[in-house]
């Protein structure tokens, strides 16, 4: 009888789509077993790709919306709608507010917005949906997810009663929060929020000091937008009797996991734990015998969170064999053989420049994945 294989990856990120790696992981273990099931589950860990994957998984498909971008400008963004839940939509918030919409000349923590992340849960009210999917990797911003709110209806008012400009530099301006005209459809709106950390709002951990740096923010400004964000959250709690400034994963996104949990009725959970669960990856993991998993870089930090330690997790439950294949294997992977995985392959043969590795990320795999395949083959004989 053949074997059921279970294709679980992420994406090799600037080389395929985890479609794409589920693809040629097939193409590769067909020469070995042209007969077999092969079953693709593409996977994500809550950052960028998540959305495509959970649309590729059930079947979906995707739509698109001009939302306001991190300066204020016009993007192309995009909505993601489960093909196995009409009433499900999946949004990356890098999308609307990602750190690729601004080019790195102009990058400041201190003006980028939300606003297009909160245009995109009014498009999907818009839609009809009633449950959204948020993924909060690669933002540009570090605003509390002020914008979102503002979008949504929140007033958030200076001593003078005006209108906060955005980004995260105005907050110490605030003087009061009101929620009175929040758009009345969320109330029966589920939000799950999807973050691949767990930094809270504030502090040395939290959104400004952690991930500011790399949006833009020098030293000073950092310390600025972080008194600015505990300074926004206690008047959360003031205004609304949230305390979100130390939940877990708040500080994501430059605080939007902190504004969406203030101003929705969100709750938030890992990334994968979520991709897991609409994908269906337990009910496929108990039906196969082999689950192959990766992404572009395995090392001793998969454990913490990512996609691959994820799939080893529920097929080692059920006590399938879990084969890894990365592009690049690092350090102390050894670690991981006491987690579930039953082998971990890198794809790259010999010396390569990373462009190259990138092209032939495909036939990489897809030679890897038959070498795999023909060893299984003869070992099962």
């Amino acid at each position: 009888m053949e074997p059921t294989f279970v294709l679980a990856p992420d994406s090799f990120k600037e080389s395929m789509t985890a479609k794409e790696v589920c693809m040629a992981m097939e193409k590769g273990l067909r020469q070995a077993y042209p007969m077999a099931c092969y079953i693709h589950v593409p996977m994500a860990d809550g950052g960028e790709g998540t959305m495509q994957s959970l649309v590729d998984a059930t079947g979906g498909r995707v739509i698109h919306r001009e939302v306001t971008g991190p300066l204020g400008q016009p993007v192309q963004a995009s909505i993601g709608l489960l093909g196995d839940r009409p009433d499900t939509a999946v949004i990356e918030m890098s999308s609307a507010s990602g750190i690729q919409l601004v080019r790195p000349q102009l990058r400041d923590p201190q003006v980028t917005t939300t606003y297009g992340t909160g245009e995109l849960i009014l498009a999907c009210l818009d839609c009809g949906i009633s449950h959204i999917i948020i993924g909060l990797g690669g933002s540009a911003t570090n605003d509390g997810g002020a914008g979102m709110a503002q979008a949504l209806g929140v007033k958030l008012l200076d001593q003078e009663g005006h209108e906060l400009p955005h980004g995260g530099g105005a907050l110490d301006r605030l003087r009061r929060i009101d929620t009175s005209e929040l758009d009345p459809r969320l109330e029966n709106l589920t939000i799950e929020i999807a973050s691949d950390v767990k930094n809270p709002l504030c502090g040395p951990q939290g959104a400004s000091h952690v991930f500011g740096k790399q949006k833009g923010g020098a030293p000073a400004i950092l310390q600025k937008l972080d008194a600015n964000l505990a300074y926004y959250a206690a008047l959360i709690k003031r205004d609304t009797n949230h305390d979100v400034a130390t939940i877990p994963g708040s500080g994501a996104a430059g605080g939007l996991g902190a504004g969406l949990l203030a101003f929705t009725d969100a709750s938030i959970a890992p990334g994968i734990d979520l991709v897991i669960k609409y994908t269906h990856l337990e009910k496929y993991a108990a039906e196969a015998d082999y689950v192959f998993t990766g992404e572009g870089s395995i090392d001793d930090q998969t454990q913490f969170g990512k996609t691959p330690f994820g799939v080893a997790k529920v097929a080692a439950k059920h006590g399938k064999p879990v084969i890894a294949v990365a592009g690049h294997v690092g350090e102390k992977i050894e670690e991981l053989y006491d987690q579930g995985f039953t082998a971990i392959f890198s794809t790259v043969s010999g010396s390569m420049e990373l462009a190259q590795a990138l092209k032939r990320g495909p036939e990489a795999v897809a030679r890897s994945s038959e070498s795999i395949g023909r060893l299984i083959k003869k070992l099962r004989a």
